[in-house]
C-alpha cells in the first residue's frame, strides 16, 4: 500500500482542485465535501476508528465551511485566496494533530502496520516525524503563497513552491520508515549490516 495510503487522504483536495479550476470553487467546495464525506464512510466500514481519520474530518470541516461561505456570498475576498487558505488549514491540521498526540499520518500507518507495532515508542516518534514533514511542507506552501500573493510575484514562484512542499514530505514519507525499520532490524541483529 504505502504512499497510495497517504495520497487516498488527499483525493478530496485534488478534486476540489480540479472542479474549482474548471467551474468554480463553489462546487470545487461541494466535490471536496462529498468525496472526503465518501472516503470517510468507506474507511469507517473498513473499521477504521475515527480517531484514525483526523485527516479525513479536518477535510470535510474545511470544505464544508468554504462551502457554505461560497454559497452564501460567491464573490468572497476568500475565493482569491483559498489556496492559501487550504494549504494553511492543512498545516493547522498537521501542527494541531500532533499537539495533541495524535500525529495524523498515525491513522495512515495503522492501516499498514501490524497491530503489535502499534504501541512501540519508535511508532509514534516516526509518525511524529512524518507529520512534522508534511506540516512543514504546508506551512511553506501556505507562506509562499501568501508571500507571493502580497507582492505579486510571478506564477512559477507559487509553482515551485507547491512542488518544493510537497515533493520533500513525499520523499521523506517513504525513505525515512524504512530507514526507521533497517536501523530496528539491524540493532535486533537481524539484518547483518554491510562492511
Amino acid at each position: 500500500m504505502g504512499f497510495v495510503a497517504y495520497l487516498r487522504g488527499f483525493v478530496p483536495w485534488i478534486v476540489a482542485g480540479v472542479v474549482s479550476g474548471f467551474v468554480d470553487w463553489r462546487w470545487g467546495a461541494l466535490g471536496g465535501v462529498v468525496s472526503g464525506v465518501l472516503l470517510l464512510l468507506q474507511d469507517l466500514r473498513r473499521g477504521v476508528d475515527l480517531d484514525a481519520l483526523i485527516l479525513e474530518v479536518s477535510t470535510i470541516v474545511y470544505f464544508v465551511v468554504i462551502g457554505a461561505v461560497s454559497v452564501a456570498d460567491p464573490d468572497s475576498a476568500l475565493k482569491d485566496h483559498s489556496d492559501v487558505l487550504s494549504f494553511a488549514w492543512l498545516a493547522a491540521t498537521a501542527w494541531g494533530s500532533m499537539a495533541i498526540r495524535r500525529p495524523f499520518t498515525l491513522g495512515i500507518a495503522k492501516r499498514q502496520t501490524p497491530r503489535e507495532y502499534w504501541d512501540m515508542p519508535q511508532f509514534l516518534q516516526v509518525n511524529n516525524h512524518i507529520t512534522s514533514a508534511w506540516g512543514a511542507g504546508f506551512s511553506f506552501i501556505a507562506v509562499v503563497l501568501a508571500v507571493g500573493g502580497a507582492v505579486n510575484a510571478p506564477a512559477w514562484v507559487g509553482i515551485s513552491a507547491h512542488v518544493v512542499g510537497l515533493t520533500v514530505p513525499v520523499v521523506f514519507t517513504k525513505v525515512y520508515p524504512e530507514r526507521v525499520q533497517r536501523r530496528l532490524l539491524e540493532s535486533q541483529g537481524l539484518l547483518s549490516v554491510p562492511e
